[in-house]
């Protein structure tokens, strides 16, 4: 599994960081996150904190410790070692159990970092004017914005039903989320953000307005056929997804022996870079 480190900066404090690119999710140090919240330099003070704060979790049962993880980050000692890390999501939840005044600008600073997710557990009205502006600055167009708002729609939905139907948010979403992508464009999530030249930016974000119009009906239909067939688990929705991409892919065969045009593109919004051209 591959994974890219790095060390974000908030008011000068580092927190080490660690990109899952199979799951596109960030996973934060939370040690470095306490020790921002109980405004503590020293890494023990802030280790023992958390240690306490753990405790009090699993005595009022909540679930919170067990979605945190252990990755290995640099230690101060230069040595790579097991580390408690959270994702985004989990951050938000935990950042609310510790009584501090940096609670908020920490929330806003991950936010700004780019985690969606998060933006949207804090405000969802705020999130989708702040995406719609940072589109338009990047030079996305009515139509692209409109048509990406109303794909994130149709996802939210279809995971709202796997939530529902015992499939697990993380790994679990990603491989069926492979399973209709790969069905309906003939090549993986992975792959296609190669093709790109996408590294930790969001597959989505860089789509052509075909690209994202197969991907919304690949995801409606496969609802759809979900919820026809009530499917329950990884195996069932397997299914599912790979019929409902099927039907995207017999409908962009059509349109690309109609047009001539491959709808899966090489095209991005990678500043810097130059679209490419369709693949032929």
């Amino acid at each position: 599994m591959k994974k890219n480190r790095s060390i974000a900066l908030f008011e000068g404090r580092k927190i080490r960081r660690q990109y899952n690119e199979k799951t596109e999710t960030w996973w934060f140090s939370v040690v470095d996150v306490i020790a921002v919240l109980i405004d503590q330099p020293d890494f023990q003070t802030a280790r023992k904190y958390w240690n306490k704060l753990k405790e009090r979790l699993v005595k009022e049962g909540s679930e919170l410790v067990t979605k945190c993880h252990q990755l290995k980050m640099i230690a101060d000692d230069g040595k790579m070692r097991l580390t408690d890390v959270a994702d985004p999501e989990t951050l938000l939840r935990l950042i609310q159990s510790v009584p501090s005044k940096k609670a908020e600008p920490i929330k806003l600073w991950l936010a700004k970092v780019g985690y969606e997710r998060m933006q949207e557990m804090a405000d969802p009205a705020k999130a989708l004017d702040r995406a719609r502006e940072t589109w338009k600055k990047h030079g996305r167009s009515e139509k692209w914005i409109q048509q990406r708002m109303l794909g994130q729609e149709t996802r939210n939905k279809l995971t709202d039903y796997w939530k529902t139907h015992d499939i697990s948010e993380g790994e679990e979403f990603a491989i069926l989320t492979n399973i209709i992508h790969s069905e309906w464009a003939g090549i993986g999530v992975k792959d296609h953000k190669k093709l790109k030249g996408l590294k930790t930016q969001n597959l989505r974000d860089h789509m052509s307005d075909a690209e994202l119009i197969f991907t919304a009906l690949a995801e409606l239909s496969t609802k759809q056929i979900a919820e026809s067939d009530n499917a329950i688990g990884m195996k069932e929705n397997s299914i599912a997804s790979k019929k409902g991409g099927s039907i995207a892919k017999k409908a962009r065969l059509e349109l690309e022996s109609r047009t001539g045009k491959k709808v899966v593109t090489k095209s991005s919004y990678v500043i810097g870079r130059r679209p490419r051209k369709p693949l032929r």
